[in-house]
């Protein structure tokens, strides 16, 4: 069972301009300690394929940084970030999936975009929301062994993102594929059902949490 373990160590990095030593002072913290501040992120994790991870808690907790480490330790031909494609400009969505019709039209769907007039619309000129389903469509295309998605469906309405966690779901057990997803909402957690969870609070060590006990 693969193991990855996860260490970043962030600091202070500013410039200590007159107003930033006038909170300093407002709180007592003195220059020499704010830039000798570091903030830890450790984690260790055990992923199988096929896995989805998980990774929650509120905004500023560290949830990125877990994400883009977990993402440095996997090669780069065998991993897709929903962040990292780029539109196509010139082609309709139907034809920018590679594969059959009917392959294509079952990538568009999973990422809840099975709307005739959707499927024959132009990437750039689609929605923020749409922009972001058909991203995960083309990852889903790409075949890569994982898939990292920093807010996953975050931007969606929130019965577009329970069908697509539950589409993901069924996914990633039927094709082995790897997920690793990072968002504060939990009101998709039952229908994406992952197998590890990761709990980042804003201070403390992150909590894994996994499915199955035996791990």
């Amino acid at each position: 069972m693969p193991i990855y373990s996860i260490s970043k160590s962030l600091r202070w990095q500013g410039t200590i301009t007159d107003k930033v030593a006038q909170v300093c002072r407002m709180f007592g913290l003195t220059a020499d300690r704010l830039t000798e501040r570091r903030v830890n992120h450790n984690c260790r994790l055990e992923i199988n394929d096929g896995d989805i991870v998980y990774i929650t808690g509120p905004s500023g907790a560290g949830k990125t940084v877990l994400l883009k480490e977990l993402e440095k330790s996997i090669p780069a031909s065998e991993r897709a970030n929903l962040a990292r494609i780029k539109l196509p400009s010139n082609k309709t969505l139907i034809d920018c999936i590679d594969g059959d019709l009917l392959t294509s039209l079952r990538m568009l769907s999973i990422a809840g975009l099975n709307d005739c007039f959707c499927i024959l619309n132009q990437p750039q000129k689609l929605s923020e929301g749409q922009k972001y389903r058909f991203r995960l469509a083309m990852a889903l295309a790409a075949e890569k062994k994982f898939i990292f998605a920093d807010e996953f469906c975050s931007e969606l309405d929130r019965i577009s993102a329970v069908v697509i966690s539950h589409n993901i779901h069924r996914f990633a057990k039927r094709t082995g594929t790897t997920f690793i997803l990072a968002a504060s909402h939990d009101d998709i957690l039952l229908d994406l059902a992952p197998d590890v969870l990761v709990v980042k609070e804003l201070s403390g060590p992150a909590q894994v949490i996994y499915k199955q006990a035996k791990r």
